[in-house]
């Protein structure tokens, strides 16, 4: 893979771990870590939220992000 974005909607978000899982547009699920999450700025993500995931050029997911923020 390589670096860029992805778009999908959150599936599951755990409050306490700040971990999740978003579906993809192809319905694919992808599980993003607690430190994409922080990195985002975000306080919360709520189940069907549209979300925007970036990542690094390995495919690992660096940031979880509404897809209108920058």
């Amino acid at each position: 893979m390589k670096d860029g974005y992805m778009q999908g909607t959150v599936a599951t978000f755990d409050e306490q771990t700040q971990v999740g899982t978003v579906l993809l547009d192809d319905g694919s699920e992808l599980a993003f870590p607690a430190a994409a999450f922080a990195a985002s700025g975000l306080r919360l993500l709520r189940v069907g939220q549209r979300v925007r995931l970036d990542r690094d050029a390995t495919g690992n997911i660096t940031r979880v992000t509404l897809p209108t923020l920058p």
